[in-house]
């Protein structure tokens, strides 16, 4: 252990740590604690998964907080989600048990009398949720100099969740307006485990202040992994059905292979959403049942209720006990959820970063980290087209572990350059917080918090227009700004805090007892899944959106729609790599080696190693792009608007981002890649693939900004013919 170091933290910490025996502190906290205790510097901690990040950014900054304590709440913890704030006010707790230092979390689930206690006497640490931070800042306003006026730390802990986010934005936003009220500008200490580029990430920590970011490095020692990659035909098309409310009865192999994968184990399942969490555990729950097996299985994500989260976190945490949850990104993030022995990926994550995350979920006690992935496709006539016979998950899943094994590469986050939903948030937010301005303060307040750096004064005095147009801010006869009676309406719910969108729900309960929310309702005597159980509807109430349920025997199904994720260019050329390469990976299992084999020599057969446009049936070929979400969504763009006519093209349909097929006149098949080079050859803009009628409304506030802005956002936000010429212009070298 570094004694220097060690004898600089606080009498408190340096108890903590011997109650705890800790044989050394490690290299990202002696790292941290030069950084914090030398300089004036922000502070970004960039390390793995279980290096001790957190307690890197505490021990310092409660040691500079004992030696000279605040006058207000001194530092401010900011946390993705409540889960994650629960498990740190209990970690921070046991920390600061022998010092004189309050620690508070404040979120949705935290109760009044709690809180009441802060805003009375406002010290130490608060943890917090951006939702909730802005409604201190809404609400009380008139109280921030009291509440934060001695602020000197903000902590955002997985920082990678809110970069390139209108929720990051938020943060950014609401850290200028706290530092504009006080007159105080605090240290900023980040915390991420998957930043690729930390360039990037230190100009967004340090956003809005005139202070640098320190990144220490730290080498940390070679991991050891255990990787395995499993497929399946038909996961889920060899069950029988039957019964009321499709009960699915037969095991499939797939279902199988995954409950030996997890049984008798600490086992944490991640899908990518929620449908398939729920299918994989009421089929691993039926086999248990089956064979006599104990239930240990949970569904853990956004539609569960807080209870029943919290009881799969428990049995996550109980040691010696084995549990097997499945969950969404809900528990990708850094919860303490004990010794897992195993992670299995069902299907591919969307990204290197999300693999990542996962991966470090496991091999915490200087254990190698388990990791299984497990894909499956619909098997697939040989008479089908041949992007329909591609295993897309199989070759990205391979793609991702072999872009971190080769290059410990991990996707950079690109800033939001035209925030318009949060543009129209903030706005409100600071009309609510300050009852009324004159539109030129309002601009000052709005336009001057970097992240609205790139929104012009025109394009703000449009927005102001039309919100008087629709009534969300009314124009005074003392020429002042306030809140409209359409815009009441809006700022008036507690939703208006979060800039993520807020999905209604039907509520599911059994008696009182909350078991979470579905979108729609099925109707009386119906059955479906959530939390991992059957249910039979007995009542709807429509009004109050509550639908109760008694659980029942058997198995159903349930459906939420997925978010799509972007998925980044080296991904989509990784995988070009994997099919026309002949390596055979060492973690494949028999299966997925023999699928890969399979699809080589289809690949091979096609030409795909040739040509990225090939001929299927008469009048159709189809594009294999190899580029990521945003270019492929851009080469769609310019078909679409540019080829529609020169081309005779009737439909473009297809998957992004793995291959776009065209029906198009058979005399101009040989003309397609021509004019796709030609077109990118040419001065075409993001703004000229976006038409004069297109108002694509993708944020929560999308609905209440004008077309024009919302034109200029989504071509700048979404669209990129950079990108797209770079990679058409790659076409001509494969």
């Amino acid at each position: 252990m570094s004694s220097d170091i060690f004898s600089r933290l606080a009498p408190f910490v340096q108890e903590y740590i011997y109650n705890h025996n800790w044989s050394e502190l490690r290299p990202v906290q002696i790292e941290a604690c030069k950084v914090i205790f030398n300089t004036d510097a922000h502070l970004l901690i960039a390390a793995g998964t279980a290096s001790g990040k957190t307690e890197a950014a505490f021990l310092p900054v409660l040691t500079l907080l004992h030696e000279h304590p605040t006058t207000t709440i001194g530092a401010l913890y900011i946390g993705p989600i409540k889960a994650l704030i629960n498990d740190q006010f209990e970690r921070l707790n046991d920390l600061l048990r022998e010092a004189d230092i309050p620690v508070w979390h404040w979120h949705g689930d935290v109760n009044q009398s709690h809180k009441t206690k802060l805003l009375k006497n406002p010290r130490g640490v608060l943890q917090i949720t951006p939702e909730s931070l802005e409604s201190l800042l809404i609400n009380k306003h008139n109280d921030l100099v009291r509440l934060f006026g001695d602020l000197r730390f903000v902590i955002i802990d997985e920082i990678h969740a809110f970069m390139g986010s209108e929720r990051g934005c938020q943060i950014l936003c609401q850290l200028a307006r706290l530092a504009r009220v006080t007159q105080k500008q605090p240290r900023r200490v980040g915390l991420s485990a998957t930043l690729g580029d930390y360039f990037m990430a230190e100009d967004w920590l340090r956003s809005g202040t005139d202070k640098s970011v320190m990144t220490p490095k730290i080498e940390g020692g070679k991991r050891q992994i255990k990787l395995a990659v499993e497929h399946f035909y038909g996961g889920e098309i060899n069950r029988k059905e039957g019964g009321k409310g499709n009960i699915e009865e037969s095991v499939s192999a797939y279902d199988r292979y995954i409950f030996n994968l997890s049984k008798s184990r600490k086992c944490l399942i991640f899908a990518n959403n929620k449908s398939q969490t729920e299918s994989i555990i009421a089929s691993l729950r039926q086999i248990a049942a089956d064979e006599g097996h104990p239930d240990i299985y949970y569904v853990h994500h956004g539609s569960i209720s807080a209870s029943l989260r919290q009881t799969a976190e428990a049995a996550m945490r109980e040691p010696n006990h084995p549990a097997v949850t499945a969950a969404t990104l809900t528990l990708e993030l850094g919860i303490d959820i004990g010794y897992l022995e195993r992670v299995i990926q069902l299907e591919s994550p969307l990204s290197v970063a999300s693999f990542l995350q996962r991966l470090g979920r496991t091999g915490r006690r200087s254990e190698a980290a388990d990791m299984r992935f497990v894909c499956a496709e619909e098997k697939v006539s040989s008479e089908a087209s041949l992007p329909e016979q591609i295993p897309w998950q199989l070759l990205q899943c391979i793609a991702i572990i072999q872009l971190y094994l080769e290059e410990r590469w991990i996707e950079p986050i690109k800033p939001l350059r035209y925030p318009l939903s949060l543009l129209y948030h903030q706005t409100m937010s600071a009309l609510v917080a300050m009852k009324k301005l004159s539109p030129a303060a309002l601009a000052t307040q709005v336009l001057s918090l970097p992240t609205f750096a790139a929104i012009s004064k025109e394009d703000f005095k449009l927005l102001l227009r039309y919100l008087i147009d629709i009534n969300h801010i009314q124009l005074t006869e003392q020429g002042k700004l306030i809140i409209g009676l359409t815009g009441e309406k809006v700022v008036g719910k507690f939703q208006f805090y979060a800039v993520f969108p807020d999905n209604q729900e039907y509520i599911v309960k059994q008696g009182t007892t909350e078991i979470g929310s579905i979108v729609t309702p099925s109707p009386v005597g119906h059955l479906f899944a959530l939390a991992g159980k059957t249910w039979e509807v007995l009542d709807i109430d429509f009004k109050r959106k509550i639908i109760f349920v008694k659980q029942v025997e058997g198995k159903a199904t349930i459906y939420w729609r997925g978010g799509s994720g972007t998925i980044h260019t080296k991904i989509l050329q990784r995988m070009r790599q994997v099919l026309l390469e002949e390596n055979e990976y060492s973690y494949l299992q028999q299966n997925a080696l023999k699928r890969l084999q399979s699809v080589r020599e289809l690949a091979k057969d096609a030409g795909l190693d040739k040509r990225n446009i090939l001929q299927l049936e008469k009048g159709k070929c189809c594009i294999f792009p190899w580029m990521g979400t945003v270019a492929y969504r851009t080469l769609e763009r310019l078909l679409n608007g540019f080829c529609r006519e020169s081309l005779e093209i009737s439909s473009i349909s297809g998957d992004n981002p793995y291959f776009l097929t065209i029906k198009l006149a058979p005399k101009k098949i040989e003309y397609l890649y021509s004019e796709i080079l030609s077109l990118c050859e040419q001065r075409i803009n993001n703004e000229d693939l976006v038409g004069d009628a297109e108002a694509p409304q993708i944020q929560k506030y999308d609905e209440f900004i004008p077309d024009r802005l919302l034109r200029k956002a989504f071509a700048s936000n979404n669209l990129d013919m950079s990108e797209l010429r770079e990679q058409v212009a790659l076409w001509q070298t494969y």
